[in-house]
């Protein structure tokens, strides 16, 4: 399928996501979250798909934010749709998707940028990468899981610092506030999340899967995190993978998933 907005393909069971909006720093308009959404939905089902890697096209960004000139005029409960749309097409699917999903950020993240790539399991910055949420600056606040996941991930103190202040991080302070992984040459960017994709693709599927749900349960209202890994922990005794890494470990050779 073709896209306006994005590119797509798949090598060696990792898929690779561009958005590609250049000119626009890869700015999330409605269009481009709806073609997120329809070629993430397809490599769900998609069995040649292992990993996915989302990043931005050229140097410059990453996704520098949402495309304001579609929003400016909205009223309180156009505002209200469109972030509970966003969460529902791009922001929970990317953080639930069953399949490891690593954001490559070259450049500027900024307001949904950044909440796209904390949407993601693991993250890898440039060097030259900036983030940030400037949302409070253009008088509204983060609305695509800004102000939940940024605490979750480095602590209240600091998200409030960065929420409130509008300012950017380089990768740098993102690296020691626990915000991304890795950070790397932008050369290099590309080579190193294919890299921990590989080291992914060596593991069972399906406890790929189930350790993503795990994770997520802790974060998850109403839900009990140790009570869902019981469960998932449970679940795994009963699959084709289990039976398969068990036995690949007794016979010492290496389990083929």
């Amino acid at each position: 399928m073709s896209y306006t907005n994005i590119l797509s393909q798949i090598n060696d069971g990792i898929a690779t996501i561009t958005i590609n909006r250049p000119q626009q720093l890869n700015a999330l308009n409605k269009q481009t979250i709806e073609e997120l959404n329809t070629v993430l939905t397809s490599l769900e089902s998609d069995n040649s798909c292992r990993v996915l890697i989302i990043t931005g096209a050229g140097e410059k960004a990453f996704v520098a934010g949402a495309d304001i000139k579609e929003f400016a005029q909205f009223s309180t409960e156009q505002g209200k749709q469109l972030s509970a749309k966003g969460h529902e097409l791009l922001f929970d699917k990317v953080a639930h998707f069953t399949k490891p999903v690593i954001a490559a950020i070259n450049g500027f993240a900024l307001g949904g940028g950044l909440e796209l790539a904390m949407a993601c399991h693991i993250r890898i910055a440039s060097e030259n990468a900036k983030m940030g949420l400037p949302e409070v600056g253009l008088g509204v606040i983060p609305g695509y899981g800004g102000t939940q996941r940024l605490p979750q991930l480095i602590g209240k103190s600091k998200a409030m610092e960065m929420i409130l202040t509008a300012e950017m991080i380089d990768s740098k302070t993102a690296l020691h506030y626990g915000l991304v992984n890795h950070v790397v040459p932008s050369l290099e960017l590309l080579t190193k999340a294919n890299d921990i994709a590989k080291k992914i693709i060596k593991n069972s599927p399906m406890a790929l899967s189930s350790a993503i749900k795990a994770v997520n349960a802790n974060y998850t209202d109403g839900v009990s995190g140790f009570a869902e890994e019981i469960k998932l922990f449970g679940e795994c005794f009963g699959t084709k993978d289990f039976t398969e890494g068990t036995t690949a470990f007794l016979e010492k050779r290496k389990a083929n998933f």
